[in-house]
């Protein structure tokens, strides 16, 4: 036997042991900076770069901001849709969403994370949640329309939660590139380990929407290497209400937006707003 294998058989498995029992605390103690991955910015700076790009911080007023509102909203939208992004960047990095739902007459506000971009406080589910539910307060005092949620990713399951909560009944939900629960995503991602168990944060989608009616859209990656399609498709069957899916067969979770066309948009939009023409 070579002289770097331990002359002892059982020396050999209690280092396995033990190099499984260190992989186990590692993502115990690390599992929120495994999935959170903000990009951090001074209030200037973000102020700055929002402004370059036409969109400013909301509310104005206060010290905390909430959110991105796009300058370019019409005068009279006929709703509000808030994009919650996936866990990576920060509100900004989703400034292409303007264009994606040109034409569509809506205020477009883009949800900051505690955490993310210029705002206060460290992300986790509780914060992203009690945020989310303190802007779409805040959005249903302001607007007299309807409110629609965009989810990506993470997203979905802060807007699942919002949604599924009866403070502030939204109007409908576009959840892309979504998870069942993220109990389940961790355990298919590590197979080798009782990760269902040691995930603190849960997002579980489906039960959020257990109890919600409103119309749900669920567009799915074909090619999604982040989150497999199939943890998509269980969500959508457990979904009560109306509902509707789209799955974009060249896509991966990344590349998404680029197999969004302009058609694909209208008729997602049009299967949210037929209830509110």
């Amino acid at each position: 036997m070579p002289a770097f294998f331990p002359q002892k058989p059982w020396i050999f498995s209690v280092w396995i042991a033990a190099g499984y029992l260190l992989i186990l605390l590692v993502l115990t103690l690390r599992q929120r900076s495994l999935l959170y991955f903000p990009n951090r910015l001074s209030k200037a700076e973000a102020r700055r770069l929002a402004s370059g790009s036409g969109f400013r911080f909301w509310p104005e007023e206060g010290e905390e901001y909430l959110g991105l509102l796009d300058g370019h909203a019409p005068g009279q939208p006929a709703a509000t849709v808030i994009v919650f992004q996936g866990n990576a960047g920060c509100a900004l990095d989703r400034s292409f969403y303007r264009e994606q739902l040109a034409g569509l007459n809506i205020r477009l506000i883009l949800a900051e994370y505690p955490g993310y971009g210029a705002r206060s406080g460290s992300p986790t589910e509780e914060a992203l949640v009690s945020s989310a539910k303190d802007l779409v307060k805040a959005v249903m005092k302001t607007s007299g329309g309807p409110v629609f949620l965009i989810g990506e990713s993470l997203g979905c399951g802060v807007a699942a939660a919002v949604a599924g909560s009866a403070d502030d009944p939204v109007n409908g939900l576009i959840l892309i590139t979504p998870w069942d629960s993220l109990p389940s995503l961790a355990q298919k991602r590590y197979w080798f380990l009782p990760a269902r168990l040691l995930v603190r944060e849960r997002y579980d989608n489906v039960r959020s929407l257990a109890g919600y009616s409103g119309p749900v859209a669920v567009i799915l990656a074909e090619k999604d290497e982040v989150i497999p399609v199939q943890l998509g498709r269980r969500l959508y069957d457990h979904l009560q209400g109306r509902k509707k899916l789209w799955v974009l067969p060249d896509a991966g979770h990344n590349s998404w937006p680029q197999e969004m066309s302009r058609e694909l948009w209208d008729e997602i939009w049009g299967f949210m707003r037929s209830d509110h023409p």
